[in-house]
């Protein structure tokens, strides 16, 4: 037990928790890191010097405050991709998409999950538009919306919209098989392809959601990376 007049400091130790992509539940603790404060007391030194600029991140964060900022985006955003891999939301597709990723093409995953989006939105619509149809008897057409859909979810690592345009196939070819009569077709036709339609417009509106959650953090932690170095007029 350390007594009153012990000359040793008593300093503080943290402890950080990661949170393992296969268990997101789960929380390891990691082993204290150390953070060096020379640098930060030896511009405090200078800081009532005329004409001295501390200096900051583009965030408009001081330099004290940035790496703590940047390594928090950075668990933010480990975290949430651990959620989305639990989830079933995305698969390791994913993660080799953004292995394409590079300093040449620093926007290459967000492009290629925009042009997903803008051509998956038209595919939905166009899937609405014929289920609408009070005459609609062209399940190849729709056959060949749900290929598409599947295709291009399949590239970006979207499994659970992939998996939901599997079976919306699945139930469309079947309904075209049967050849039920008219007054059962309709029954199939409201209860049937319209529910997986609806299932399918909500699995899309979640990973939209949350790739675009996942984008944000990312952009946040690239303007906390960049700093502008203290200059002296």
């Amino acid at each position: 037990m350390m007594s009153l007049h012990d000359n040793r400091r008593w300093k503080p130790r943290l402890l950080e928790c990661e949170i393992p992509a296969s268990n997101p539940k789960s929380l390891q603790i990691s082993k204290p890191k150390k953070v060096n404060l020379r640098p930060h007391f030896l511009l405090l030194k200078f800081a009532f010097l005329p004409g001295f600029k501390y200096p900051v991140a583009k965030t408009g964060l001081p330099l004290w405050m940035l790496g703590l900022d940047a390594d928090r985006l950075r668990a933010d955003l480990n975290r949430l991709l651990a959620f989305l891999f639990h989830q079933g939301i995305l698969d390791e597709q994913y993660l080799q998409l953004q292995q394409l990723q590079d300093e040449s093409s620093p926007n290459f995953v967000s492009e290629v999950v925009n042009i997903y989006f803008h051509e998956s939105e038209k595919l939905l619509r166009n899937l609405r538009s014929l289920l609408m149809d009070r005459e609609f008897s062209d399940y190849d057409k729709m056959g060949i919306h749900l290929n598409q859909f599947i295709g291009s979810s399949s590239s970006i690592g979207a499994k659970r919209v992939r998996n939901v345009c599997v079976a919306f196939r699945a139930a469309s070819d079947q309904n075209n098989r049967a050849g039920y009569s008219i007054y059962m077709h309709a029954l199939y036709f409201l209860y049937g392809c319209l529910r997986a339609l609806e299932l399918l417009e909500h699995e899309y509106c979640i990973l939209k959601n949350k790739l675009h959650e996942l984008f944000q953090i990312e952009q946040q932690r690239l303007l906390a990376a960049g700093v502008r170095y203290p200059m002296l007029n």
